[in-house]
């Protein structure tokens, strides 16, 4: 029985949980306007709207720069402009495409690299808006000392709003929530563990004198 119960608590935390991602996920859009920034950076995927509304935010003189990650080796520069509906100089002299990330792990580390070479401070992260929390956590683990400022938008990929009316919708949600808490699970752990060590290196304090 005391299995049983333990399950089902589990059952029911995991539930309780995902609800409440689902209702951040759905309360996030539409998203503040956010502070200007040193650069932003769009995380590609099924939905160009991530793309365009980067470009937008990078027209009205929220950033100085642009990184697009994760775009598909096979495009061309002018195909991924005609996409992001760029125009004018800006998109020539303030747009880097990123083509090596493939996955929201390597979307963190070659946004890191490319925030440590021009040695910028403050970044606006534009993806779904199902995808910004699992986002925003990676991009935290590679950058720890960089300001994150998330810029979620609303995609045809996911209804956040009704993600249980479909059952497309709902898998992506459940997926998206479970990826979630498996980086969260990471995260945690190696916090505890650089607590452990550090506290394992640290000096013993000096009895004070009788």
């Amino acid at each position: 029985m005391r299995v049983l119960a333990a399950i089902a608590l589990v059952c029911a935390l995991w539930v309780a949980g995902l609800l409440a991602f689902a209702a951040r996920v759905a309360g996030s859009t539409p998203a503040p306007e956010p502070p200007i920034a040193d650069a932003i950076v769009a995380l590609t995927g099924a939905s160009s709207v991530r793309i365009e509304a980067a470009v937008q935010l990078l027209e009205a003189g929220k950033a100085r720069r642009l990184l697009i990650s994760g775009v598909n080796p096979q495009a061309k520069r002018s195909e991924v402009k005609y996409v992001a509906r760029g125009v004018g100089r800006i998109w020539d002299c303030c747009v880097d495409l990123g083509f090596r990330a493939e996955t929201t792990r390597g979307n963190a580390v070659e946004t890191a690299r490319w925030v440590e070479f021009h040695n910028y401070k403050s970044v606006i992260v534009v993806t779904a808006d199902y995808h910004i929390p699992r986002a925003i956590l990676e991009l935290k683990s590679t950058m720890p000392g960089v300001e994150l400022h998330p810029y979620p938008v609303v995609t045809d990929t996911v209804n956040a709003r009704r993600w249980w009316a479909k059952p497309e919708d709902s898998r992506r949600m459940i997926v998206e929530y479970s990826k979630y808490l498996t980086i969260l699970a990471r995260e945690t752990a190696r916090a505890i563990v650089k607590s452990l060590h550090h506290d394992a290196q640290s000096p013993p304090r000096p009895e004070p004198a009788s």
